[in-house]
Protein backbone atom coordinates (compact mmCIF):
# COMPACT_ATOMS: atom_id res chain seq x y z
CA UNK A 1 0.00 0.00 0.00
CA UNK A 2 1.46 3.34 -1.07
CA UNK A 3 0.71 6.97 -0.28
CA UNK A 4 -0.28 9.13 -3.26
CA UNK A 5 -1.18 12.79 -3.69
CA UNK A 6 -4.21 14.06 -5.57
CA UNK A 7 -6.79 16.83 -5.59
CA UNK A 8 -10.40 16.07 -4.82
CA UNK A 9 -13.92 17.49 -4.95
CA UNK A 10 -16.31 16.32 -2.24
CA UNK A 11 -19.65 15.13 -3.59
CA UNK A 12 -21.48 13.80 -0.53
CA UNK A 13 -21.16 11.83 2.66
CA UNK A 14 -23.20 9.44 4.77
CA UNK A 15 -22.97 8.68 8.46
CA UNK A 16 -21.11 5.49 9.36
CA UNK A 17 -21.09 3.98 12.83
CA UNK A 18 -21.41 6.36 15.80
CA UNK A 19 -18.77 8.93 14.90
CA UNK A 20 -17.50 8.21 11.38
CA UNK A 21 -18.58 9.04 7.83
CA UNK A 22 -18.13 7.59 4.37
CA UNK A 23 -17.42 10.40 1.91
CA UNK A 24 -17.54 10.27 -1.88
CA UNK A 25 -14.77 12.31 -3.47
CA UNK A 26 -14.12 12.87 -7.17
CA UNK A 27 -10.32 12.89 -7.37
CA UNK A 28 -8.32 14.21 -10.30
CA UNK A 29 -5.94 11.28 -10.71
CA UNK A 30 -7.98 8.33 -9.41
CA UNK A 31 -11.57 9.22 -10.24
CA UNK A 32 -14.55 8.85 -7.93
CA UNK A 33 -13.67 7.05 -4.72
CA UNK A 34 -15.34 6.41 -1.37
CA UNK A 35 -13.31 7.09 1.77
CA UNK A 36 -14.02 6.24 5.39
CA UNK A 37 -13.20 9.06 7.80
CA UNK A 38 -13.00 7.69 11.33
CA UNK A 39 -14.13 9.95 14.17
CA UNK A 40 -15.20 12.83 11.91
CA UNK A 41 -18.41 13.31 13.91
CA UNK A 42 -16.87 12.98 17.36
CA UNK A 43 -17.04 15.97 19.71
CA UNK A 44 -13.28 16.32 19.63
CA UNK A 45 -13.13 16.48 15.82
CA UNK A 46 -16.09 18.63 14.76
CA UNK A 47 -13.84 20.80 12.61
CA UNK A 48 -13.21 17.79 10.37
CA UNK A 49 -16.76 17.90 9.06
CA UNK A 50 -16.11 21.27 7.38
CA UNK A 51 -13.70 19.44 5.05
CA UNK A 52 -16.38 17.09 3.76
CA UNK A 53 -19.23 19.40 2.78
CA UNK A 54 -20.38 19.20 -0.89
CA UNK A 55 -18.04 20.83 -3.43
CA UNK A 56 -15.19 21.39 -0.98
CA UNK A 57 -11.87 21.40 -2.84
CA UNK A 58 -9.19 19.34 -1.10
CA UNK A 59 -5.52 18.52 -1.39
CA UNK A 60 -5.31 14.85 -0.43
CA UNK A 61 -2.74 12.25 0.48
CA UNK A 62 -4.45 8.89 0.12
CA UNK A 63 -3.61 5.26 0.71
CA UNK A 64 -3.53 3.58 -2.69
CA UNK A 65 -5.16 0.18 -2.33
CA UNK A 66 -6.01 -1.91 -5.37
CA UNK A 67 -9.52 -3.33 -5.49
CA UNK A 68 -10.74 -1.86 -2.22
CA UNK A 69 -14.28 -0.48 -2.06
CA UNK A 70 -13.51 1.72 0.93
CA UNK A 71 -10.31 3.72 0.95
CA UNK A 72 -8.57 5.83 3.57
CA UNK A 73 -7.14 9.33 3.61
CA UNK A 74 -3.80 10.02 5.24
CA UNK A 75 -4.01 13.81 5.00
CA UNK A 76 -6.58 16.37 3.81
CA UNK A 77 -6.09 20.12 3.40
CA UNK A 78 -8.47 22.79 2.14
CA UNK A 79 -7.41 24.18 -1.23
CA UNK A 80 -9.85 27.08 -1.17
CA UNK A 81 -12.06 27.92 1.82
CA UNK A 82 -15.38 29.27 0.52
CA UNK A 83 -15.98 32.98 1.05
CA UNK A 84 -19.57 33.27 -0.24
CA UNK A 85 -21.14 29.88 -0.99
CA UNK A 86 -22.07 28.80 2.58
CA UNK A 87 -23.50 32.23 3.43
CA UNK A 88 -25.52 32.93 0.27
CA UNK A 89 -28.83 31.09 -0.12
CA UNK A 90 -28.71 31.07 -3.93
CA UNK A 91 -25.05 30.04 -4.17
CA UNK A 92 -25.48 27.27 -1.61
CA UNK A 93 -28.55 26.01 -3.49
CA UNK A 94 -26.61 25.93 -6.75
CA UNK A 95 -23.75 24.15 -4.98
CA UNK A 96 -26.14 21.46 -3.72
CA UNK A 97 -27.48 21.06 -7.25
CA UNK A 98 -24.00 20.80 -8.78
CA UNK A 99 -22.99 18.16 -6.24
CA UNK A 100 -26.16 16.17 -6.99
CA UNK A 101 -25.56 16.37 -10.74
CA UNK A 102 -22.01 15.13 -10.29
CA UNK A 103 -23.13 12.39 -7.90
CA UNK A 104 -25.62 11.09 -10.46
CA UNK A 105 -23.34 11.52 -13.48
CA UNK A 106 -20.12 9.82 -12.42
CA UNK A 107 -19.68 6.28 -11.15
CA UNK A 108 -17.19 4.69 -8.78
CA UNK A 109 -13.77 4.68 -10.37
CA UNK A 110 -14.74 7.10 -13.17
CA UNK A 111 -11.71 9.28 -13.93
CA UNK A 112 -11.52 12.30 -16.23
CA UNK A 113 -8.89 14.95 -15.55
CA UNK A 114 -10.38 17.45 -18.00
CA UNK A 115 -13.79 17.16 -16.37
CA UNK A 116 -12.19 17.57 -12.95
CA UNK A 117 -10.43 20.75 -14.07
CA UNK A 118 -13.70 22.16 -15.45
CA UNK A 119 -15.51 21.38 -12.19
CA UNK A 120 -12.70 22.97 -10.19
CA UNK A 121 -12.98 26.20 -12.22
CA UNK A 122 -16.81 26.21 -12.03
CA UNK A 123 -16.74 25.83 -8.23
CA UNK A 124 -14.27 28.69 -7.91
CA UNK A 125 -16.44 30.82 -10.20
CA UNK A 126 -19.52 30.15 -8.07
CA UNK A 127 -17.70 31.66 -5.09
CA UNK A 128 -16.82 34.90 -6.90
CA UNK A 129 -18.87 38.00 -6.15
CA UNK A 130 -19.10 39.17 -9.79
CA UNK A 131 -20.46 35.88 -11.14
CA UNK A 132 -23.94 36.05 -12.71
CA UNK A 133 -25.99 33.31 -11.03
CA UNK A 134 -29.33 33.26 -12.89
CA UNK A 135 -27.93 31.19 -15.76
CA UNK A 136 -25.32 29.29 -13.76
CA UNK A 137 -27.16 25.94 -13.27
CA UNK A 138 -28.08 25.71 -16.96
CA UNK A 139 -24.60 26.63 -18.15
CA UNK A 140 -23.20 24.05 -15.74
CA UNK A 141 -25.46 21.34 -17.15
CA UNK A 142 -24.59 22.22 -20.73
CA UNK A 143 -20.83 22.40 -20.16
CA UNK A 144 -20.80 19.19 -18.08
CA UNK A 145 -22.61 17.27 -20.82
CA UNK A 146 -19.61 17.91 -23.10
CA UNK A 147 -17.26 16.08 -20.74
CA UNK A 148 -19.80 13.34 -20.03
CA UNK A 149 -20.01 12.61 -23.75
CA UNK A 150 -23.62 13.37 -24.66
CA UNK A 151 -23.74 17.08 -25.50
CA UNK A 152 -25.71 17.72 -28.72
CA UNK A 153 -24.10 19.81 -31.44
CA UNK A 154 -26.33 22.85 -31.00
CA UNK A 155 -29.63 24.18 -29.67
CA UNK A 156 -31.64 22.69 -32.55
CA UNK A 157 -30.14 19.24 -31.98
CA UNK A 158 -30.93 19.43 -28.27
CA UNK A 159 -34.64 19.90 -28.89
CA UNK A 160 -34.71 17.32 -31.68
CA UNK A 161 -33.23 14.77 -29.31
CA UNK A 162 -35.45 15.80 -26.41
CA UNK A 163 -38.63 14.79 -28.32
CA UNK A 164 -41.01 15.42 -25.40
CA UNK A 165 -42.30 18.92 -25.82
CA UNK A 166 -45.38 20.14 -23.89
CA UNK A 167 -44.97 23.85 -24.72
CA UNK A 168 -46.28 25.51 -27.88
CA UNK A 169 -44.12 26.58 -30.85
CA UNK A 170 -43.67 30.17 -29.64
CA UNK A 171 -42.29 29.05 -26.30
CA UNK A 172 -40.10 26.51 -28.05
CA UNK A 173 -38.48 29.23 -30.16
CA UNK A 174 -37.80 31.33 -27.05
CA UNK A 175 -36.18 28.34 -25.39
CA UNK A 176 -34.06 27.61 -28.45
CA UNK A 177 -32.85 31.21 -28.53
CA UNK A 178 -32.04 31.10 -24.85
CA UNK A 179 -30.06 27.88 -25.22
CA UNK A 180 -28.16 29.44 -28.11
CA UNK A 181 -27.08 32.23 -25.75
CA UNK A 182 -26.05 29.73 -23.08
CA UNK A 183 -23.98 27.77 -25.61
CA UNK A 184 -22.35 30.85 -27.11
CA UNK A 185 -21.60 32.78 -23.90
CA UNK A 186 -21.22 30.03 -21.29
CA UNK A 187 -20.78 31.47 -17.77
CA UNK A 188 -20.66 34.98 -19.21
CA UNK A 189 -24.24 34.69 -20.47
CA UNK A 190 -26.21 37.96 -20.26
CA UNK A 191 -29.48 36.72 -21.78
CA UNK A 192 -32.60 38.43 -20.45
CA UNK A 193 -35.14 35.66 -21.06
CA UNK A 194 -37.90 35.51 -18.41
CA UNK A 195 -37.67 33.12 -15.47
CA UNK A 196 -40.34 30.86 -16.99
CA UNK A 197 -38.04 30.09 -19.93
CA UNK A 198 -35.11 29.35 -17.60
CA UNK A 199 -37.25 27.02 -15.46
CA UNK A 200 -38.54 25.24 -18.58
CA UNK A 201 -34.96 24.76 -19.76
CA UNK A 202 -33.95 23.37 -16.37
CA UNK A 203 -36.74 20.78 -16.67
CA UNK A 204 -35.66 19.96 -20.23
CA UNK A 205 -32.04 19.48 -19.16
CA UNK A 206 -32.98 17.20 -16.27
CA UNK A 207 -35.04 15.08 -18.64
CA UNK A 208 -32.12 15.12 -21.09
CA UNK A 209 -29.69 13.95 -18.38
CA UNK A 210 -32.16 11.34 -17.16
CA UNK A 211 -32.47 9.86 -20.65
CA UNK A 212 -28.71 9.63 -21.11
CA UNK A 213 -27.84 8.42 -17.63
CA UNK A 214 -30.90 6.19 -17.18
CA UNK A 215 -32.02 8.03 -14.05
CA UNK A 216 -35.41 6.97 -12.78
CA UNK A 217 -35.55 8.92 -9.53
CA UNK A 218 -36.13 12.50 -8.46
CA UNK A 219 -33.60 15.28 -8.14
CA UNK A 220 -33.63 16.33 -4.48
CA UNK A 221 -32.15 19.80 -4.92
CA UNK A 222 -34.27 20.91 -7.88
CA UNK A 223 -37.39 22.03 -6.00
CA UNK A 224 -35.41 24.63 -4.06
CA UNK A 225 -33.41 25.62 -7.13
CA UNK A 226 -36.53 26.14 -9.22
CA UNK A 227 -37.90 28.49 -6.57
CA UNK A 228 -34.64 30.44 -6.65
CA UNK A 229 -34.93 30.84 -10.42
CA UNK A 230 -38.32 32.60 -10.19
Amino acid sequence: MRLKKTKGIVLSYIKYSETSIIVRIFTREFGLKSYIINGARSKSAKSKMAFYQPLTLLDLVIYDKEGGNLNRISEAKLIMPFQLVPFDFLRSGIAMFMAEVMGKSVFEGYQNEEFFDFLDSAIRLLDEKETVLVHFPLVFLWESSKYLGFAPEDSESFFTELKQYPQGPDVMEEEKDYLKSVIAQSFLCTDTSPSKIRRNMLDHFLLFYGNHLDLAYDWKSVKVLRQMMS
